[in-house]
């Protein structure tokens, strides 16, 4: 079976509410996202978490802060972007969470009159020794806990960050997360680096594509292939978020797929 679960929801204040809402529709986790300001890891409760996740049934998942840029060349941003990782994994032991969910930094670029220059581009050596040591670092902190840290598609890869997704791809505590609707929206060009890499594919975020409308749409609305990403789901063992942003949205996700899918 696969494990389906729900994004925490700019209409759900609390872990409370979100876990209400996840057992309701008997999904099985939460992703908590660290962009909201009461999934900071300084201030998340352990114990009320606990509690929250036995009596509804639920386990987690962290998205960590779309803002992380491990790889800033000041070191002083670069380090504290690594430490919050680092305290990240501390609470997902104690949490028994499975996956961290990332996104690769794609850093600024300079406009110039007939291109984008992308700074990790332009200094390649730089950005792929500052990914190299969060790398260690977090797989240090990992140890043998088997949390992965899972890496989503998102803005379109670039040269230099499939050369630092397989740097990252050395160590066993990473591995890849497939946003489909994300993939869809930039035009399939994240297919072919994902899929090339299949056996290190641990997590997804399943959205549908309405054209005019972008991406984050409720399951069967729009033009996503949801069968076939279903198939790669199963054939994977997914956990699979249905990463829609409203409650209405991932409710008519859950009954597009109660509608069309013996997998859940």
């Amino acid at each position: 079976m696969l494990r389906f679960g729900m994004p925490t929801l700019i209409e759900t204040a609390s872990i409370e509410e979100c876990a209400a809402l996840c057992s309701e529709l008997e999904l099985d986790f939460v992703e908590m996202n660290m962009n909201l300001p009461q999934y900071q890891v300084q201030t998340m409760d352990v114990q009320r978490l606990k509690s929250v996740a036995r009596d509804y049934g639920i386990h987690y998942t962290i998205h960590l802060d779309e803002n992380m840029n491990m790889a800033d060349f000041n070191p002083l941003v670069a380090g504290a972007y690594r430490q919050t990782a680092i305290e990240t994994i501390g609470l997902a032991k104690k949490l028994e969470i499975p996956v961290l969910n990332m996104h690769m930094p794609v850093g600024v670029y300079f406009t110039l009159p007939d291109r984008k220059v992308y700074l990790f581009g332009a200094y390649p050596e730089q950005f792929l020794d500052a990914m190299r040591q969060f790398r260690d670092e977090c797989t240090a902190a990992i140890g043998g806990s088997g949390i992965r840290i899972c890496v989503e598609n998102w803005h379109g890869y670039t040269d230099y960050q499939v050369k630092a997704l397989d740097l990252l791809l050395e160590s066993p505590a990473f591995g890849l997360t497939y946003d489909v609707g994300h993939n869809l929206v930039l035009g399939g060009t994240d297919e072919p680096v994902i899929l090339a890499r299949k056996d290190r594919l641990y997590h997804m975020h399943m959205h549908d594509v309405k054209e005019g409308e972008k991406d984050h749409q409720a399951l069967g609305t729009g033009q996503l292939d949801t069968f076939k990403y279903l198939a790669l789901a199963q054939e994977r063992q997914l956990s699979v978020v249905l990463e829609t942003k409203t409650i209405a949205g991932l409710r008519a996700s859950v009954a597009w797929l109660r509608g069309h899918s013996d997998g859940f």
